[in-house]
This record gives C-alpha cells, sequence and structure tokens, in this order.
C-alpha cells in the first residue's frame, strides 16, 4: 500500500478512539490510611490487593497503548487506501480514448471501478452530472460542499451517518492546469471498529488471563513466604522456660527463606543453650554460696548464744567469719569475671606488646609466694587480644600453680608465636589425677587432692577466655612430677612478629637452683 501522499492533512480529531476506564482511588493499602475493614485483613489479602491493582493498572495502560496503536495502524491504512483511488483514477484517465471527454469517461469509469467492501467514489466534473458508484453518500454535508466548491487540496475528513462513522477524502481534478471538478471517496469505518472491538477483547482476555495466573502465583509464593513466617512467630510465642526445645524443623529450599528458618533454629538452639546454662550456674553457685554462708551464720549463732563472754573464743569466731567472707568475696569476684568471659561480643580488644606484657605479668606472679620463677624466652610479637580478661585469666592459673606447689617447687610463664599463639603455665608441683584432668575445665571442679578452700572457677574462666578469642585450652600432668595449662590463641591474633622471631629475648630465672633447671624439669614431666 502506497503511503500518504504529499499535501493531504487530515481532519482534526482522531479516526478511532478506544477508552479504558480506571479504578476508582482508595485511601492506601498500609498503615493508618487503610479503611477499618481492610485493616482488620492478614497481610496476604492486602498484599494480594495491593499487587492486584497495580498490576491491573499496569495491563489497563498497556491495553490503552496497543489499541491507540492499533487503531492508528488500521485508520492509517484506510486512508491510503481512498487516497490511492486518486492516482489510480489519473492512471486510468488518461489512457481513454483519443476525444473523449473526461466527464464521459468519468461514467462509465465508476460503473465499472471495482472498489472494497464499504468504499464509494463520487466523481464530479463540471458541466456534467456527478458518477457515482453504489452506496455513495450524495446527503451528506461535507460532500455537497465539495460538489459545490472542490477543495483547492487532498483533503481528509470523518463524519457520522445514521450512526455510523465514515471517512471522507475530497482532491480536486485538475484538467488543463485548472480545477474542473471534484473526487471524492468514502469509507466506512464499521469494519475497522469491530477489528478493534476483536483485538481489544482478545487482548484483554489474555491480559485477565496473564493477571489471574500472576495472582495465583503470587498468592502461593506468599503463602510459603509468609508462612514460615507465621511459624516463626507462633514458635516464638510457644517458647518459655518450660519448652525451650520448640524448633521449625524447615527442610525446604535454601534460599532466603530456608536460610531465615534454619538460622531462626540455630537461634532457637543458642538461646536454649544459653538458658541452660545460666540455669546450671546459677544452681551451682547458689549451691557453693550456701556453703560459707551457712558456716558464717553457725558461728554467729553460736557466739551469740555464749553472750561474747570468752574473749578467745570471740575472736576465734570473728577469724573463721572473716575467713568465709573473704572466700565468698573471692568466688563472687571470680563468678564476675566468668560471667564477663562469656558475654558474647565482650573482648575490648587492643594492641599489646607481647614481652612487656608477659614481663609485667611475671612481676605480679612473683608476688604472690616465694617460688623458684622462671620467665621464658619472650618473643617479640604485637598481638591482638583483651589484655584485662587475659592478664586475669593467667594470673588464676598462676594462682593455681602456686596451690599446687611448695616454696622448692618450679613456676615458670611461658609464650609462643608460630602457626598460633601459645601462652603457658607450668609447676612442677604435685600434679593431677588422670581421672580429674577431664573435668578440672568445668565449673566448680576440683581435683581430688587440690585445695579444698577454692572455687574450682579458675580453669573455667581460662577456657571461656580462650574461647572468647576464638582458641582453646588444654592441660596436661603427670601426679608428683608437674604440671603445664596452654592458653593457645589463633594465628590471627598475631598481628606483627620483630626481626628476633623467637630467639631468647629477657629470660628470667628467679631463685633458681643450679641443679633444678625448670626446662629440663619439664622435659622430664607432664605438663598441665
Amino acid at each position: 500500500m502506497a503511503s500518504e501522499p504529499a499535501g493531504v492533512r487530515p481532519a482534526a480529531g482522531g479516526i478511532l478512539s478506544a477508552r479504558v476506564h480506571g479504578t476508582a482511588g482508595s485511601r492506601g493499602f498500609t498503615g493508618r490510611l487503610l479503611p477499618r475493614p481492610l485493616a482488620r485483613l492478614g497481610l496476604v489479602p492486602r498484599l494480594m490487593m495491593l499487587y492486584g491493582l497495580l498490576l491491573a493498572l499496569a495491563l489497563a495502560l498497556v491495553l490503552f497503548a496497543v489499541s491507540q496503536l492499533f487503531a492508528g495502524q488500521l485508520a492509517h491504512s484506510l486512508d491510503n487506501d481512498l487516497v490511492e483511488e486518486i492516482p489510480e483514477f489519473s492512471s486510468a484517465a488518461g489512457q481513454r480514448p483519443a476525444g473523449e471527454s473526461i466527464g464521459i469517461f468519468a461514467q462509465g469509469y465508476v460503473q465499472t471501478h471495482t472498489l472494497t467492501r464499504g468504499t464509494a467514489v463520487i466523481i464530479a466534473v463540471t458541466g456534467f452530472p456527478p458518477a457515482e458508484s453504489t452506496g455513495a453518500l450524495r446527503g451528506v454535508p461535507q460532500i455537497q460542499a465539495w460538489l459545490a466548491s472542490p477543495p483547492a487540496t487532498t483533503t481528509l475528513a470523518t463524519t457520522t451517518v445514521d450512526g455510523q462513522r465514515y471517512r471522507l477524502l475530497g482532491s480536486p481534478l485538475v484538467v488543463g492546469g485548472r480545477v474542473d471538478g471534484v473526487l471524492i471517496a468514502t469509507a466506512s469505518l464499521a469494519g475497522l471498529e469491530a477489528q478493534l472491538r476483536e483485538a481489544l477483547l482478545l487482548t484483554g482476555l489474555e491480559a485477565g488471563v496473564a493477571l489471574l495466573i500472576t495472582l495465583i502465583g503470587t498468592f502461593l509464593l506468599l503463602r510459603r513466604v509468609l508462612g514460615t513466617v507465621d511459624r516463626v512467630t507462633v514458635a516464638a510465642r510457644a517458647i518459655n522456660h518450660d519448652r525451650l526445645g520448640v524448633r521449625l524443623g524447615y527442610e525446604g529450599a535454601d534460599d532466603e527463606v530456608g536460610r531465615l528458618a534454619r538460622t531462626f533454629d540455630e537461634m532457637l538452639a543458642r538461646i536454649e543453650q544459653a538458658f541452660v546454662a545460666q540455669r546450671q550456674l546459677l544452681s551451682e553457685t547458689s549451691h557453693q554460696l550456701r556453703t560459707p554462708l551457712t558456716v558464717i551464720r553457725g558461728h554467729l549463732e553460736v557466739l551469740r548464744r555464749g553472750g561474747y563472754r570468752d574473749a578467745a573464743e570471740t575472736e576465734e569466731t570473728v577469724s573463721l567469719v572473716l575467713e568465709e567472707l573473704t572466700h565468698t568475696v573471692s568466688l563472687v569476684d571470680q563468678l564476675l569475671l566468668l560471667g564477663r568471659a562469656l558475654e558474647p561480643d565482650s573482648l575490648d580488644e587492643e594492641d599489646v606488646d607481647l614481652r612487656s606484657f608477659m614481663a609485667d605479668l611475671f612481676e605480679a606472679a612473683r608476688a604472690l609466694a616465694p617460688r623458684r620463677w622462671s620467665l621464658g624466652a619472650m618473643p617479640d610479637a604485637v598481638v591482638l587480644v583483651d589484655r584485662a580478661k587475659l592478664r586475669g585469666a593467667l594470673l588464676n592459673l598462676v594462682d593455681n600453680a602456686v596451690k599446687a606447689t611448695s616454696p622448692g617447687d618450679f613456676i615458670a610463664l611461658d609464650a609462643h608465636c608460630g602457626d598460633q599463639l601459645v601462652l603457658a603455665v607450668s609447676d612442677g608441683g604435685r600434679g593431677i589425677a588422670p581421672e580429674d584432668q577431664v573435668r578440672l575445665f568445668e565449673r566448680f571442679a576440683r581435683s581430688g587432692d587440690g585445695d579444698v578452700r577454692g572455687a574450682g572457677l579458675g580453669l573455667a574462666i581460662v577456657r571461656a577466655v580462650a574461647e572468647a578469642h576464638g582458641g582453646t585450652a588444654t592441660l596436661e600432668s603427670n601426679p608428683g612430677i608437674g604440671t603445664v595449662v596452654r592458653m593457645i590463641l589463633p594465628r590471627s591474633r598475631i598481628l606483627a612478629i620483630g626481626a628476633v622471631g623467637e630467639a631468647a629475648v629477657g629470660g628470667q630465672v628467679v631463685e633458681a637452683a643450679p641443679d633444678a633447671a625448670p626446662d629440663a624439669a619439664l622435659r622430664a614431666g607432664g605438663r598441665r
């Protein structure tokens, strides 16, 4: 089909039009803007309504755009068909018999020319009656105007006759250089409008099916996602101090929903573990505190019944009470230290010079008791640790070593930087029986021949501090030979190692006998 020729100017207004009525606006779908009936709905219905409205609006806009594009293409095709009548008549008129006038030719042309359905032609030549094809619209005002006064250029217009819309074309007939008539072509728009309605109906049905399928898929997806969230809510409500074993037990895909469910189960496991540990700690603590408090109360009641008449007995009772109070305060202090060590993300990390740290610790340890103290070769290193917690843990090891040794025994402090950071406290004391070594890192655990006044928290604190730093603690011991306890921290705790590396730097031996070197004793004995 030929394109629209120059000089053709469509009349004002579109050829075809289609309207899509939008959904009336609402006050919103979330928060306080929701109407009360909608606010009472669950999250899935509200999300479905919002998603359905937005999707329907998007499909309506697409449908409107498609209808406008399709209508424009149909109208342009129809206009081209009408315009094609002009060159066809001109070509046929140029081949008419010699001497035959254009008016006579037009009469015969109209009768023999084949037109598409719904199309009609009127050719009016000055001095001849208008030649009309079947279905011509002589009574239309626009056609009457063109017949009375042919247009100067080819013109297109739209009109309505008996409720039916028509497209009109008027083009001047130029004979001998002057306008000598008019060619009018008309076409009914009923066929185009029927095609447009069919296209809109088909497109609308496809959009409706797509909307329905999308909403069903969205509902299934939301029910799966929010169903898991609802199970999380139900499980959270069901948890109390008597029901800590509640779990979702999700076995679906490893996607965002699956990771949420599994992470929730892991969180519940940590909560249960924390509750059990807290309950156990409270039980053990109350048991440990009950003994000294009972002793204190018993002595005070005896003292009160005696009327404080015997000064020696009163002094002895006060000394016993003060000793029990000192033990109780020490126990409370260790419990606080253990509690802080067990807190998640409780480390106050800083860069610590290992050599000076161990030297200061060694000086503090020497003041505890007269022993043969030894400070091993310290690597020139900077480590990332919690200085206070690490110092407290190592002093607990030193205190245990002091209690397990006599004035003639040695106690050694060592550090090693390699694949790991190892801090060790060794002694040449009485050692620990093999059956006691496994449980000594538990709270309130004591060795069979240990100090009965000890709280049994020292090694528990050491392990908690080591684990808070991402490491562990180990114990090795041989009865009658000695014990070594090591705190083993990961390599990431070592920030820098100096050029001296593992060379002996500043090793000290205090009050050491020539025939009892600490290193020889450690090689010969077990370690804790």
